[in-house]
């Protein structure tokens, strides 16, 4: 961390919290959201919402994009001081099953369906049969 970076603490934070100047903080950097208010996409009452306040879980909940975290760089005017940050935990990534699917399990997802409709077929033509 530079020494140019202003520190603050929550009950600063706190006063900040109108549609005037709000305030939020995300991974302990804090952000003047106010002037993009009336450009979040998903309206100014989400923002608003957590003005004042801890907002990394709710950031982290709706999954913003790259270019989003890239955008928040503009806003950020600085940190929660060293005694009040709070440990986020990493959200885990995605693990994708990257295993060649078992050739055995394969044949199944489709066999149990086609016997099925084989039956349900022969059980039509013998009763529509008479």
């Amino acid at each position: 961390m530079s020494s140019e970076t202003k520190l603050y603490t929550m009950a600063e934070v706190a006063k900040h919290n109108s549609n005037k100047t709000t305030w939020i903080v995300i991974h302990n950097s804090i952000y003047d959201v106010t002037e993009f208010l009336n450009e979040h996409p998903g309206g100014e009452e989400v923002l608003l919402e957590q003005a004042g306040r801890e907002a990394t879980e709710a950031f982290e909940d709706v999954g913003h994009s790259s270019d989003a975290r890239e955008m928040m760089k503009k806003f950020k005017i600085g940190e929660i001081v060293e005694a009040e940050r709070k440990k986020i935990p990493e959200k885990s990534t995605q693990s994708w099953n990257t295993e060649p699917k078992n050739e055995e399990n394969s044949m199944k997802s489709w066999i149990l369906p086609l016997l099925i409709g084989v039956v349900a077929t022969i059980i039509y033509r013998y009763y529509f049969r008479q």
